[in-house]
């Protein structure tokens, strides 16, 4: 009886506790009624983002006022207008098989260059086109073209190549002045570094009237020296102010790797202004000479410059100059030695060179000369580099 008893409670206990687990879940197989209807229905299509209006990605200048800042601006409108200007320059020269004897051509090297005149005159340094049997010039434009060689100027490291382009696709850089410049200003360098065309490299002006030397060992006084990054492949390029003037052609840098560390050397204007007009006249440039070589003895030091000849109806011979000669017994007689010119002491003919750029063909200049260990002057008409 009790037994029974204990068997009917523990019946009547998992009764309730089974009511109870069913009244707190719900089957997973029942739908939830709002789940039913969606399916039912037909399916919405899937939404897409709103497409974006179309327009014209140049950005007008109100835009612009806001896109960027105003040194930006500048920047971007002086590389739009200097860069049609810019030419890339590639080079071929001769080379014979080694085998079949047979001379074919092949690339020498590339550089920058940029347009001088309507006449279709090329700008570039005198190193980017030495050694090249062809020099192809390729314009903004895309265009390209076989240049002709005008002149050349290798004491100046500069060189005038000519195309055969229409007028209109013909943008010259205006010039600028080189003697005002100041350290500290803002300069862009634009070129083609590496076979990159049409890149634009900014700096300041680092320092002024530097010496580099130029391809005919005779120094290039008054480089610009720059910190904005010229590599090779940038020679012949233009180096501009703020303003988008020329004022310098970049033609070197200082690097133990041969890359930009930040020490680049441009001719000055002002002296491509001097230079660039001989050599479309002439050739070459035309400047005033004395008609002399020099003899470089192996040990001995001499202050000033031996004569070794005088040119036959040269400036010197025309004064009286002598060179190095015979006496009737044979012996070698010492030539002059040019003590100054104009004033100014002289020790190698580089520093004759750089003494007459400040003359011109057929002005009268004062030479100082030793002659057998006494000192004379004598009063010299300058000639000239070209025949006119």
């Amino acid at each position: 009886m009790k037994q029974g008893l204990i068997v009917l409670a523990l019946g009547i206990l998992a009764f309730l506790g089974g009511r109870y687990l069913g009244s707190q879940q719900q089957p997973a197989s029942k739908p939830a009624p709002e789940a039913v209807e969606v399916i039912e229905d037909a399916p919405e299509p899937r939404r897409s983002l709103p497409s974006l209006p179309t327009r014209d990605l140049r950005a007008t200048p109100e835009e612009a006022q806001g896109q960027y800042t105003p040194q930006e601006l500048h920047t971007i409108r002086l590389f739009e207008r200097a860069s049609p200007s810019v030419c890339y320059i590639s080079t071929l020269r001769l080379q014979r098989d080694f085998f079949s004897f047979d001379v074919s051509e092949v690339p020498s090297g590339t550089g920058s260059g940029f347009i001088w005149d309507e006449e279709g005159h090329i700008i570039t340094n005198y190193h980017v086109i030495r050694g090249a049997s062809k020099a192809l010039v390729t314009l903004s434009t895309g265009s390209s073209y076989e240049a002709k060689l005008v002149g050349i100027a290798p004491e100046k490291d500069l060189a005038v190549l000519k195309v055969d382009v229409s007028m209109d696709d013909v943008v010259q850089i205006p010039l600028g002045s080189s003697y005002d410049l100041r350290v500290g200003q803002s300069v862009y360098a634009i070129g083609n570094p590496f076979g990159l065309d049409q890149t634009l490299t900014t700096g300041i002006i680092s320092a002024l009237d530097r010496e580099i030397n130029s391809q005919a060992g005779v120094p290039i006084q008054g480089a610009v020296q720059t910190d904005a990054a010229i590599n090779p492949g940038n020679s012949g390029g233009p180096l501009l102010d703020s303003r988008g003037l020329l004022i310098g052609v970049n033609t070197a840098i200082y690097s133990p790797s041969g890359a930009s560390a930040g020490i680049g050397f441009s001719i000055p204007v002002d002296e491509v202004k001097l230079v660039v007009p001989d050599l479309i006249a002439y050739g070459q440039v035309r400047r005033p000479t004395l008609g002399v070589e020099e003899y470089r003895p192996y040990r001995r030091r001499v202050e000033g410059v031996i004569i070794k000849n005088v040119e036959d109806e040269g400036a010197a011979a025309e004064a009286g100059l002598r060179g190095i000669r015979r006496d009737q017994y044979g012996n070698y007689l010492m030539g002059d030695v040019i003590k100054r010119i104009g004033g100014e002491p002289v020790n190698s003919m580089a520093d004759i060179y750089l003494e007459l750029e400040n003359y011109e063909p057929n002005d009268l200049v004062v030479v100082e000369f030793e002659r057998e260990g006494r000192i004379y002057e004598a009063e010299v008409r300058l000639g000239s580099s070209v025949n006119d």
